[in-house]
């Protein structure tokens, strides 16, 4: 078994409260007994380690803090948020990754998997090796076997038992939070939305943080509730005429919040993200019946993402999640030096032509120094829809 660790970090008074605050959160349920898996990626099977009755969380970072320190090894030429991940986990600035006992890393695209081998000299890690195909048997078998193998590893690190019953207990919790942040996202189908896309995004980016599940669905259910309310009362935070955009492209969160804004900011609203932040990962249930770990391979194996080969399922969600929001521009975040994101998005223009949709693709990194070229862009889009 692992050693867990429990203690703060040496450089803990040094930093912000908010910061701070998140330290002492980790710690708490360490010091309750709480083993700690922490992911980067939406293929990453949240219901293992639910089953096995620890605690999960995302490890991207959204920040440019410390990408200086990051860049001392990494070559500055790479996606700022592989350099953002990599940097919080060797400053020990991140209490999520700090407190992980297992980081789950995938062979998603190669700047990850090389920074997972230097991220393995300082933390417990585990790759899952992903196939680049979704609809070929031996993908398939790949891929649940590497679950399995997943499965095994945190039954020996954590000395937990996961049981079939256990893995379906998981499901249905999972399923159950997919459909309630499916059914707060889909608020946005109402013309005029009741939230702007701002805050869907701050909603959808922070559940993520909260880790008691019924604490959790709760809170979802709660905001829920109080956006509807609000509507019905007769709020309209959103003007009713604003051209409606989607965002597809790379994870958002964090910094990459300037491209929401600078859309809002422009005159229009964001109704729908198509995003590994939106509704890729919660956009489908889960098969209850039947084997849960195959249930559990087929679902996550089927979320579409540039990374695969052909990504059909990426281009039915996003046809789609136009219709369903009726939108007016599609606007696709790249990250700089994401290769698989960059390349696809010609074929995401073009599909988007064929349905007469207008598109706009913004490049950016987690720096603040384009806010002005992407305004600029951004608010000619507008104009012109």
């Amino acid at each position: 078994m692992i050693q867990k660790k429990t203690e703060l970090p040496q450089i803990f008074e040094s930093f912000g409260e908010a910061r701070k605050n998140g330290f002492l959160a980790m710690k708490k349920m360490k010091d309750n007994g709480k083993g700690v898996v922490g992911q980067f990626c939406s293929y990453t099977p949240l219901e293992i380690f639910m089953a096995a009755g620890l605690v999960s969380v995302g490890l991207c970072s959204t920040s440019d803090e410390t990408i200086p320190e990051a860049e001392k090894v990494l070559p500055a030429n790479l996606c700022p948020l592989i350099k953002s991940s990599y940097g919080f986990a060797i400053t020990d600035k991140c209490p999520y990754m700090y407190f992980s006992d297992l980081v789950v890393g995938e062979t998603t695209c190669d700047g990850k998997v090389k920074m997972y081998e230097l991220l393995a000299k300082k933390k417990n890690v585990h790759i899952l090796e992903l196939p680049r195909r979704q609809d070929t048997p031996e993908a398939k078998a790949l891929w649940r076997a590497e679950l399995v193998r997943l499965k095994e590893r945190v039954e020996k690190d954590f000395g937990a038992a996961i049981s079939d019953e256990h893995l379906r207990d998981a499901i249905h919790r999972r399923n159950i939070e997919r459909r309630l942040l499916k059914e707060l996202y889909e608020l946005s189908t109402m013309a005029p939305p009741p939230i702007t896309g701002l805050r869907q995004l701050q909603i959808l980016f922070g559940s993520q943080f909260k880790f008691n599940w019924d604490e959790k669905v709760a809170e979802i259910q709660n905001a829920i509730d109080s956006i509807r309310a609000a509507y019905e009362a007769g709020e309209r935070p959103v003007p009713a005429d604003v051209p409606r955009i989607l965002i597809t492209g790379c994870p958002m969160g964090g910094v990459t919040e300037k491209v929401v804004k600078v859309i809002e900011e422009a005159g229009a609203v964001v109704v729908a993200f198509e995003n590994c932040t939106g509704a890729k990962p919660m956009d489908r249930q889960c098969r209850e019946e039947g084997d849960p770990l195959t249930n559990i391979a087929d679902h996550y194996l089927q979320i579409g993402c540039a990374v695969m080969t052909p990504d059909n399922n990426r281009f039915e969600l996003l046809g789609r999640l136009c219709e369903q929001f009726q939108v007016n521009g599609v606007v696709e975040m790249t990250l700089q030096a994401c290769h698989a994101y960059a390349v696809e998005a010609h074929s995401v223009k073009a599909f988007l032509q064929e349905k007469g949709i207008p598109y706009l693709q913004l490049e950016t990194d987690y720096g603040s120094a384009d806010i002005g070229q992407l305004s600029t862009r951004a608010g000619a889009f507008v104009e012109m829809l």
